[in-house]
């Protein structure tokens, strides 16, 4: 296969890829982020201590995880053509991407945010700052940059679930290399998309990291740790130096 073959299906592919990728990752975000924030305000000592609630979100969110995601697409099949009227194409893929997703990232959140500093949430709270105040005010900005870390690992975990989905219909690079790097044994065309991937992994993976560290709060987060300089005790005075610095006698009175 020539390279002005590959080309329009690269292109179709990689715009299948970014489509799914990009709906799975907003939807996760917004479902993942208060799922892992009530994780950690129903905890134990949390603002809003609830057991019950606690364990049930929990379990849900730890059964979302455990299932690997080619099972999870099987399972949700009839759910996903209840939504989208189809199980194949790049709109259903979207499907079970975010709901595989949104527990991943959630315990992401509830990693982040557990992290904040607990003297700021009881200063909010002795200035008489409610639990929204606590968590707008201080739960999501000084976690801020752990959350934007935690969304480019979401984000690449997603493009590697979208290669996965191709095996099922789903479209995108992974659906381009599996029909013809695989079943039509054009190998170049297998080892291009799977450079196109790394590139895009990596290049979403500095992006990510970089908005993290320009974004963060905490002082001196982008420089080296200070060096810490070792207090020595200072060398006792040696005997002529302590002669030569020590006060002069006085002069004896003369009696007249």
């Amino acid at each position: 296969m020539t390279w002005s073959e590959m080309q329009p299906l690269l292109s179709q592919a990689c715009w299948e890829s970014f489509f799914m990728v990009g709906w799975s990752a907003v939807i996760a975000v917004v479902g993942g982020l208060p799922l892992g924030v009530l994780l950690v305000l129903t905890d134990r000592g949390g603002l809003l201590q609830n057991t019950v609630v606690n364990k049930v979100v929990g379990q849900i969110v730890n059964v979302g995880r455990s299932l690997p995601f080619i099972i999870l697409m099987v399972a949700l099949m009839s759910f996903t053509r209840w939504v989208t009227g189809t199980t194949i194409g790049p709109g259903a893929a979207i499907v079970p991407l975010a709901i595989g997703a949104i527990p991943f990232f959630a315990r992401l959140v509830e990693t982040s945010v557990r992290e904040v500093d607990g003297g700021l949430v009881e200063a909010v709270q002795a200035m008489g700052g409610s639990t929204w105040t606590v968590v707008r005010k201080v739960l999501l900005p000084e976690a801020l940059p752990s959350l934007l870390s935690s969304a480019t690992t979401t984000i690449v975990a997603l493009i590697g679930y979208s290669a996965m989905a191709g095996t099922v219909g789903g479209g995108g690079l992974g659906d381009l290399a599996i029909r013809y790097g695989y079943q039509r044994f054009e190998t170049g065309l297998m080892w291009i998309t799977v450079a196109i991937l790394a590139v895009v992994i990596s290049a979403i993976q500095f992006a990510g990291d970089f908005t993290a560290r320009s974004v963060s709060h905490r002082a001196g987060s982008s420089a080296g740790a200070p060096k810490l300089r070792l207090l020595r005790p200072k060398p006792a005075p040696r005997a002529a130096d302590a002669e030569a610095t020590a006060a002069p006698a006085p002069e004896p009175t003369k009696v007249s």
